[in-house]
């Protein structure tokens, strides 16, 4: 249990997110009244709490204040990507899409289907109109500070008028995608978004909605939602992680790509390609402009290409195969002791930058983190065997490797000097890990299965601010962001479990 100062300091830090004090009014002793409301449920006692198991970790509790209640009646879908700048703020990329019809019932007739029929700006079917007074889907990228206070919000379907005027691929180039996923705010204030959607059996087949095929673009924005440029052409027809022509600028066209990374030294893009392609794919952030590839060990060209989609462990909605099926899946893999895959397996999930330099890339499909040097990466080279300092290849964590797949879908770093834990957000498990990013050993899970507050479903993106809190973003109908504060540590030390993920019981 928490001592009684640091139960307090996080109480307050979480009441702080919720009540406003006025001084000497009814309004002051109503707020004190719900307070002691909390404090007789002896609500702090009976959240979750997180502490190292193994070695010295931080520890995490959950703040269930964040964020506070968008105005509009405006709700949130799936969770694609979540991201902090460097002004501490948060943002988070969801999909409107993912909305039900009910919980964006305010919608009313907009339009028309190919049959005829009245829908709404999502494609729900709305023969007399507006359904309810409940809610409205959200603009796809919102903005929060500390608090959890909305600072802005902009694109996407549930930003009326902003596909027609301010990214339209007929007047400026814009192809917004037709599924959310993946965003990253550089050194410069710029705004990255990615989509790994195919714009079929979508809700809203309408005259605006995206109907371009297969998402294979990146888009850059300023962070008042001003378009900047476009990586890529929508609509590949499939993968080709050996292409090095065609699309914008001379740069190979993406394929479902899944989350970005830019280095503040270089300006270069690092692109997690994703779901369809199994790359890296490194551009000018500026301009753009290709710059170089590789895939798992570093290797360029990509070889031993798998092209049956994702692997199981994709989440529901997402292009893949149902888990078990489909030749040279992962599970067949480590049935039969191949640990080693020499490709990445879609989807190539995320790629992050760490401070010194070195480049995670989540390869989801075969249940692995893959480490490299950034500075080594992007040229023709060749490493079958995996050997560890040959084409920029560091080393490779396995996550839960026993699990069907999908657990090392994401990372994310302490905000120590030395960034010395590492985040992985296990999809398959419903845990986040806390690893010692030295030694790759697990000292302290986060989270469980479970929809209530503090626990997981599907947990798909995680990052961190300043200050060490966690904030993880859920799909899969989970659609909700939560924050964890972090108290005690800054970073980890000590040996924890070699075995990540580790089964622990029944």
């Amino acid at each position: 249990m928490l001592s009684k100062r640091v139960n307090f300091a996080i109480f307050a830090a979480v009441l702080a997110g919720i009540f406003s004090v006025s001084r000497f009014t009814p309004t002051l002793r109503a707020q004190q009244t719900a307070v002691e409301a909390l404090e007789k449920a002896k609500v702090l006692r009976r959240m979750p709490e997180y502490k190292a198991a193994k070695g010295t970790s931080p520890g995490f509790v959950l703040d269930p204040a964040w964020p506070q209640p968008l105005p509009h009646h405006w709700v949130i879908g799936d969770i694609g990507g979540i991201a902090v700048d460097k002004h501490d703020h948060i943002w988070v990329y969801h999909r409107p899409r993912s909305v039900s019809s009910t919980d964006s019932g305010m919608q009313g007739a907009t339009a028309k289907d190919a049959r005829g029929r009245t829908i709404s700006d999502l494609g729900f079917p709305r023969p007399n109109g507006q359904l309810n007074g409940c809610c409205m889907p959200a603009p796809s990228v919102l903005e929060f500070d500390q608090a959890g206070k909305l600072l802005q919000a902009w694109g996407g379907p549930g930003d009326p008028g902003f596909l027609k005027n301010k990214c339209n691929p007929e007047r400026n180039g814009c192809t917004w995608p037709a599924r959310e996923h993946g965003i990253y705010i550089d050194q410069n204030d710029f705004v990255y978004i990615a989509g790994n959607g195919q714009a079929v059996n979508f809700h809203g087949q309408y005259p605006w909605a995206p109907n371009f095929g297969n998402d294979s673009q990146i888009l850059k924005f300023k962070t008042d939602g001003t378009f900047v440029l476009q990586i890529g052409t929508p609509g590949a027809k499939g993968p080709n992680s050996n292409d090095t022509n065609g699309g914008i600028n001379g740069t190979p066209e993406p394929f479902w790509p899944a989350d970005m990374v830019v280095d503040p030294k270089t300006n270069y893009l690092y692109v997690a390609d994703g779901y369809g392609n199994r790359r890296v794919l490194i551009v000018d952030a500026a301009t753009g402009k290709y710059v170089g590839h590789f895939g798992a060990y570093g290797q360029n060209p990509v070889q031993g290409e798998n092209g049956r989609g994702a692997a199981p462990g994709a989440a529901i909605g997402e292009p893949g195969e149902e888990p078990g099926e489909g030749a040279g899946s992962w599970p067949q893999d480590y049935k039969a002791g191949n640990m080693k895959p020499k490709f990445f397996r879609s989807p190539l999930h995320c790629a992050k930058l760490a401070n010194n330099g070195l480049l995670y890339a989540c390869d989801r499909g075969n249940n692995r983190i893959q480490v490299f040097k950034a500075a080594e990466v992007g040229k023709p080279c060749s490493n079958p065997n995996g050997e560890l300092g040959k084409c920029g290849f560091v080393g490779e964590i396995h996550v839960a490797p026993q699990t069907s797949g999908g657990t090392s879908g994401t990372v994310n770093f302490s905000t120590d000097a030395k960034q010395s834990c590492l985040y992985i957000a296990d999809l398959g498990n419903d845990v986040v890990y806390v690893i010692n990013r030295e030694n790759f050993t697990e000292l302290n899970r986060i989270g469980g299965g479970g929809r209530e507050a503090g626990m997981f479903h599907w947990p798909h993106m995680v990052a961190t601010d300043s200050q060490g809190n966690l904030y993880i973003g859920e799909v899969d109908g989970a659609a909700r962001a939560q924050r964890y504060l972090r108290y005690g540590a800054t970073g980890c030390s000590g040996t924890g479990n070699t075995k990540v993920g580790e089964y622990t019981g029944q």
